[in-house]
C-alpha cells in the first residue's frame, strides 16, 4: 500500500464534490417551508383528525363502542317506550387513548356519519381531565356549524386565539375566565 493512493484521493474527491452539487442544485430551488402558525399545510383528502361526534344524528346503537379497540368511546342510553327507540343520555371520548384508527366512523351505520374524522389537528389539552370530551342530548345542527359547535372545540387553537383578541384568557374545559 502506497502512502499517496491517488485514485482512492480522487475519488472521494468526486464524491464531495457530488454532494456540494446536490446542495447547490437545493440552494437555488423555491423553498417549501410553511410558516406554522400563520400558515397551515394542507391537510389531504383521507387525513385523520380530531373525532367529531353529532348527538343529533346518533341513533345510539353502540356499534362504535363496542368496535374501539383502545376502549374510548362510552354511552349512556335508554329506551324511548313512545317512540321504541334508544334516547341517547350522554356519549363520551377519551381523546388521550384514541389511537385514531377510524374503525368507529366506519362501523357507525348512520347515512351522515354521526361519529367521523374532522381535519382539525391542533388541540391542547391543559389537565387530564380535559381529555374526555362529554356530548349530552342535543337538537341543535352540529354538522353544518363546523367544528365551532363541538364540544372540544375551546382547546383548539382557533378557539383560544379568538379569546385572546376579546382579551379573556383560555381556561380548558371552561371556555373563558
Amino acid at each position: 500500500m502506497r502512502f499517496w493512493d491517488v485514485t482512492k484521493i480522487l475519488r472521494t474527491a468526486y464524491d464531495t464534490l457530488l454532494g456540494f452539487l446536490v446542495t447547490l442544485k437545493y440552494y437555488f430551488s423555491p423553498a417549501i417551508t410553511y410558516q406554522y402558525p400563520k400558515e397551515k399545510k394542507p391537510v389531504p383528502e383521507r387525513f385523520r383528525g380530531i373525532l367529531a361526534f353529532h348527538p343529533e344524528i346518533c341513533i345510539s346503537c353502540e356499534m362504535c363502542v363496542r368496535v374501539c379497540p383502545s376502549d374510548v368511546i362510552s354511552m349512556a342510553w335508554e329506551r324511548n317506550e313512545a317512540t321504541k327507540k334508544k334516547d341517547l343520555l350522554w356519549y363520551q371520548i377519551d381523546y388521550a387513548k384514541c389511537n385514531v384508527c377510524r374503525l368507529c366512523e366506519e362501523v357507525c351505520p348512520t347515512k351522515i356519519k354521526s361519529i367521523h374524522h374532522t381535519n382539525e389537528y391542533e388541540m391542547v389539552f391543559e389537565k387530564r381531565d380535559d381529555f374526555i370530551v362529554k356530548w349530552g342530548p342535543s337538537t341543535e345542527d352540529t354538522v353544518t356549524g363546523g367544528a365551532a359547535k363541538q364540544s372540544w372545540f375551546p382547546f383548539t387553537r382557533e378557539a383560544r386565539e379568538d379569546l385572546k383578541k376579546k382579551g379573556k384568557t383560555p381556561v380548558a374545559g371552561k371556555g373563558t375566565r
